[in-house]
């Protein structure tokens, strides 16, 4: 799941920082997902990364 989000976040040339800007999620959480050291994320945080990539919750993470 967090290669997915790291994947789309580069393909779209955004940081972490950045993303966090644009999806209201802090960047330590974009970092733990990406790095795989969290599988509790709350589904409101998968529906404003997805948003925030312009993506569905599934494209992105399943």
């Amino acid at each position: 799941m967090g290669f997915k989000l790291k994947n789309a976040r580069q393909q779209r040339k955004l940081t972490q920082q950045e993303l966090a800007d644009k999806s209201g999620v802090s960047r330590v959480t974009i970092a733990l997902i990406e790095s795989g050291q969290t599988r509790d994320i709350m589904a409101s945080t998968l529906l404003k990364l997805a948003n925030a990539l312009d993506m569905s919750v599934n494209e992105l993470f399943f």
